[in-house]
């Protein structure tokens, strides 16, 4: 095909993901070793996950629930009975150079999520779910005086390489989906998504480093083969050339690499060159990606049954296993229940953290007041920061304490927000401590009273503008009763008695 017959093709991007999620539990997959991260490399090791002659693994049963709520969560098939498989391929940091993984029988088949995207709802196939160890951890290191952090660089920089073995072992869940995406925007919603529904489920901390690792395969093909449905024929996936972008550790890192790789094989395409199948490296620093080797093929693997481990019954713990309220159900009983509008009910279930302390405290105080504070007020502070509500996890009752002084009218909104809630934060003062400080209780009696009069004497004009009708002038005149009274009056109250004196 000529340069300029290609120029003139209408073309279609296609992307899968494997997405790599790090399963919550005490101890590793196959063994008794903690996944607490350890300061020490190479401390949380035993003989099962180093890969020693004569060592046997043991199934972690926390890890199997945990998979099967993620099937239930994604509408999966579950099958009777599910099995491990090794995976042989050598690395530094695979031990064993072989990985347990499963091959044929995943313990979640034929699943499907759906999200949000550009205020329309996707829905994507979950090909399989299945459970694997992770590999050790590597860095590669440069010579040099400064800190092992700053010496970390990338594998053609390096003087050498240390490998930590206190990762292998932990449990993984692996979750490949179809073929059903069709721009990079997309993906990133869809893991955002997925995200959510794995922090409600209770299996995923995504404050652990590398708790979510994505790799990518994208093909760009002939959009005339592409259905009105988005349904792509197999012949044509067969047939399209794809590229595998390897280990994409965040959500926005992903919408970049297969940006840069969609735009990359559309260039290639254009000018009558084809894609080479192979697999790439997304460099973060630069964003792009770069060629790593030619892509495997299923039977480089050698798969073969796991001797050691035997069938796993799992037809039963699908109806034993429970799961908790599910994100998009959560948001609709919220906008019931409490008569929350669509977008603070997506605020306030952005996290499970968040939804469970807005329904306490909503438990306690009036729904609206609280999703105000919880929904602007907190998160709005703390996005601002560029934190998250975990970053003050411990700090949530003084949080609550707040709330209640506003709620019971023992200090304005106002200051509430502007300043004890700022210097909370800013600071780490209890809001006690602020309100006492900077003398916030709500003032009220005789010294309002005094206030509202001070303000009518001192500004006659915006009196004559009130018995004039203009109704900005009611609202200057409470301002400036707030600012005598340094913020701790109730603008009702004053409004009341600016009103009741300026009508007497």
């Amino acid at each position: 095909m000529t340069a300029q017959a290609a120029e003139s093709r209408d073309l279609a991007v296609v992307i899968g993901l494997e997405v790599h999620v790090q399963l919550e539990t005490d101890t590793k997959i196959f063994c008794g070793c903690s996944t607490d991260p350890a300061e020490e490399p190479n401390t949380n090791t035993c003989p099962v996950c180093l890969g020693l002659p004569g060592a046997l693994p043991v199934l972690n049963e926390g890890a199997v629930e945990a998979a099967v709520k993620v099937g239930k969560a994604i509408d999966a098939s579950i099958p009777e009975e599910t099995a491990f498989h090794r995976k042989n391929y050598y690395y530094p940091d695979l031990p064993k150079n072989f990985q347990i993984t499963q091959y044929d029988a995943p313990i979640c088949q034929d699943g499907v999520l759906e999200f949000g995207h550009e205020g329309q709802r996707r829905s994507v196939g979950i090909r399989r779910a299945h459970l694997e160890e992770d590999p050790g951890s590597i860095k590669h290191v440069r010579e040099g005086t400064e800190s092992l952090e700053a010496r970390t660089c990338s594998i053609d920089r390096a003087d050498y390489t240390l490998i930590d073995y206190n990762r292998a072992g932990t449990p993984l869940m692996e979750i490949v989906t179809e073929p059903d995406f069709r721009e990079p925007a997309e993906v990133r919603a869809f893991l955002e998504k997925l995200e959510e529904v794995l922090e409600y489920l209770g299996v995923f901390d995504p404050a652990r480093d590398g708790s979510l690792r994505i790799d990518a395969n994208l093909s760009v093909v002939d959009a005339d083969d592409v259905d009105e449905d988005g349904a792509i024929d197999e012949d044509v996936l067969e047939a399209a050339n794809r590229t595998e972008v390897k280990n994409i550790s965040s959500h926005k890192g992903a919408e970049q690499a297969l940006s840069f790789e969609a735009s990359r094989q559309r260039k290639l395409i254009e000018s009558g060159r084809s894609v080479e199948q192979e697999t790439r490296h997304f460099n973060e620093t630069h964003g792009n990606t770069v060629a790593m080797r030619s892509k495997e093929e299923e039977k480089d693997y050698r798969y073969f049954r796991e001797a050691d481990l035997p069938p796993l019954q799992v037809s039963g713990w699908k109806d034993e296993i429970e799961i908790p309220e599910l994100p998009d159900a959560r948001r609709e009983r919220f906008r019931g229940e409490y008569d929350l509008s669509a977008e603070a009910a997506s605020k306030l279930t952005s996290t499970k953290q968040v939804a469970d302390f807005y329904e306490r405290l909503a438990s306690e105080y009036e729904a609206d007041l609280v999703a105000t504070w919880v929904a602007d007020n907190l998160l709005g502070e703390l996005n601002y920061r560029d934190m998250d509500v975990t970053d003050i996890e411990d700090r949530l009752e003084e949080v609550a304490t707040l709330v209640g002084l506003v709620a019971d009218g023992e200090i304005t909104a106002k200051n509430a927000r502007e300043t004890v809630l700022r210097g909370m934060l800013d600071d780490g003062d209890d809001p006690e401590t602020i309100v006492d400080r900077e003398g916030l209780g709500k003032t009220s009696g005789d010294a309002v009273q005094d206030a509202v009069e001070e303000a009518i004497e001192e500004n006659p004009d915006a009196v004559e503008d009130y018995h004039s009708g203009e109704d900005g002038a009611i609202n200057f005149l409470v301002g400036q009763v707030m600012q005598k009274t340094g913020g701790s009056a109730d603008p009702g109250e004053v409004n009341g008695l600016l009103r009741e004196q300026l009508e007497g």
